[in-house]
């Protein structure tokens, strides 16, 4: 398959640390691409360099085979590059569909339309209604969001970047303090979201990321030591050595 998103020789140095040291990988459409390594080892900050939220050292970046090295966030994000964070990003006081309904509204301003009300714009709320249904979340779209659990939350999340109708999701830790329903909800969820988006998953829950990813990078200390299928990564012998603490 094609790559929709290509990374190559992607490094970024603050001052004497390397963060992340020339990392190559692809995601394509129809795979859950996992990104898993301890804490440092440079993961958080790959993803914020592929979203655009800090500048690449070295190294190329491209969407559908076009360079975005260079690109502004905002222009990532409108290009079809949605993500999420480790922590919660949602506006509490609000309903789920308005959260929606704003994520879609900031990926395709209408600046020209000042005889309109935001929150009467058909494309925005068309896009919002879709979002809740993808994330199984239309029963709970006029609820307030910060009412809603935390795994709903979490849902929302993802949610609102599906409602910036994105090719491309770069998901960071959304399973983090899950219990095992809404773990299972979510995986459900980021299963049928394959299908139709390419996926970037960097997750700590190991048990997770083995049942659902189709392929699986593996950072230390910002340097790649492998990739490939799961059961390829069980079997690495680096990987279990440098990762999971085994070496045998």
């Amino acid at each position: 398959m094609t790559a929709l998103l290509s990374v190559e020789g992607l490094t970024r140095r603050f001052g004497g640390l390397v963060a992340v040291n020339a990392v190559t990988l692809d995601l394509r459409l129809g795979e859950i691409h996992a990104v898993i390594g301890t804490n440092g080892a440079g993961k958080s900050t790959l993803i914020n360099m592929l979203s655009g939220e800090i500048d690449v050292s070295s190294g190329r970046i491209a969407l559908a085979g076009e360079d975005i090295t260079t690109r502004a966030q905002s222009r990532r994000a409108r290009a079809g590059i949605g993500r999420s964070y480790q922590r919660t990003t949602i506006f509490p006081e609000f309903s789920a569909r308005e959260n929606c309904r704003l994520a879609a509204q900031a990926a395709t301003p209408r600046p020209w339309a000042l005889w309109q009300r935001a929150q009467d714009c058909e494309a925005s709320s068309a896009a919002a209604n879709e979002a809740l249904a993808a994330a199984g979340l239309q029963p709970y779209a006029d609820r307030m969001a910060g009412t809603l659990s935390h795994g709903a939350k979490r849902q929302l999340e993802v949610a609102m970047c599906l409602a910036t109708r994105p090719r491309v999701l770069l998901l960071d830790e959304p399973l983090a303090g899950m219990g095992a329903e809404e773990t299972e909800r979510m995986l459900t969820l980021l299963v049928q979201l394959k299908g139709t988006h390419a996926i970037l998953l960097v997750e700590h829950d190991m048990d997770a990321v083995f049942r659902i990813a189709d392929r699986i990078t593996v950072m230390v200390n910002g340097t790649v030591i492998a990739t490939g299928d799961p059961a390829a990564i069980r079997s690495n012998h680096d990987v279990r050595q440098a990762y999971l603490g085994e070496d045998h």
